[in-house]
């Protein structure tokens, strides 16, 4: 899912039904990555317990994957590594940044909680800094939406995928990181629709490795981009959205209002985001 083999994911975890959803998510591209998972909620109130954190080895046994009443070893032998912090602070976003600064992580994994416009791991004083931090990709997954991630069984369902394109920020990087994980995932077959927003002549030339089972196709509508992208995921039934965002501030403070920002908060599918130098 990037340029380089993801070896670390970064999951912050509030305990909610939301983030319990965020980590079967994280868990499986761990698994499938061979990565560290690295887990941490921050309790001001030294009320949080080991025992709050969703169960690792419970979900494995769940889907399959290891003998019920394994081991802690067996979770190892899986090819992933997992580490759960609980950091005391009144500072989420200080927890967060000194533990992602010690232990950088290649994907963020985190849960939205869409609300009046406001979200509980994405406000302001949490989420923005913890979403930019070392510019890494991001993975959101909006309150109430079960993802492509089966809580069951592990097994992933990914089959229609949106890439909104402009020419600024570019969608290669979005493009790319699509096709990495269409062979990560070993996903069969599937849709992904690059959309753009205003005339099909003004589409920006993009490069597309071609594979017979993947169906790639260019849309172009007419309308404001929050509005034709919300609708384009709605009408295509997207399991996903793939988006590149750029800027010196971080996700929310460099596109406030714009685009990536409105469709996050309004979208009822997962949003990948990338971020990627201005040109």
């Amino acid at each position: 899912m990037s340029r380089t083999n993801i070896t670390s994911i970064f999951h912050a975890s509030d305990f909610s039904e939301a983030s319990a959803t965020a980590f079967v998510h994280a868990l499986k591209i761990a698994l499938v990555s061979h990565a560290t998972l690295m887990m941490l909620h921050v309790d001001p109130s030294y009320d949080a317990d080991w025992g709050d954190f969703p169960g690792v080895r419970s979900t494995l046994e769940r889907w399959g994957l290891i003998p019920e009443g394994s081991p802690k070893s067996a979770v190892g032998r899986l090819g992933i590594d997992v580490t759960k912090v609980i950091a005391t602070s009144s500072s989420p976003v200080k927890a967060c940044l000194e533990f992602l600064t010690k232990h950088p992580a290649q994907l963020i994994v985190l849960a939205i909680h869409q609300y009046e416009g406001n979200m509980r791991w994405l406000q302001k004083r949490v989420a923005e800094p913890v979403a930019h931090a070392a510019g890494q990709m991001t993975l959101f997954i909006p309150h109430g939406v079960p993802g492509f991630v089966s809580p069951d069984d592990g097994s992933i369902s990914l089959h229609n995928i949106l890439i909104p394109v402009a020419r600024k920020p570019h969608a290669q990087p979005a493009v790319d990181a699509v096709v990495r994980m269409v062979q990560a995932l070993q996903l069969s077959s599937g849709n992904v629709t690059l959309l753009h927003a205003g005339p099909a002549e003004e589409i920006p030339a993009l490069q597309i490795a071609p594979d017979p089972d993947w169906n790639w196709k260019f849309q172009a509508r007419d309308g404001e981009p929050v509005e034709v992208t919300l609708q384009a995921a709605a009408d295509s039934s997207a399991d996903l959205i793939v988006m590149t965002t750029e800027g010196p501030h971080g996700f929310l403070d460099a596109l406030r209002g714009s685009t990536s920002t409105n469709v996050l908060r309004a979208c009822r599918c997962p949003v990948l985001s990338l971020h990627v130098e201005p040109r």
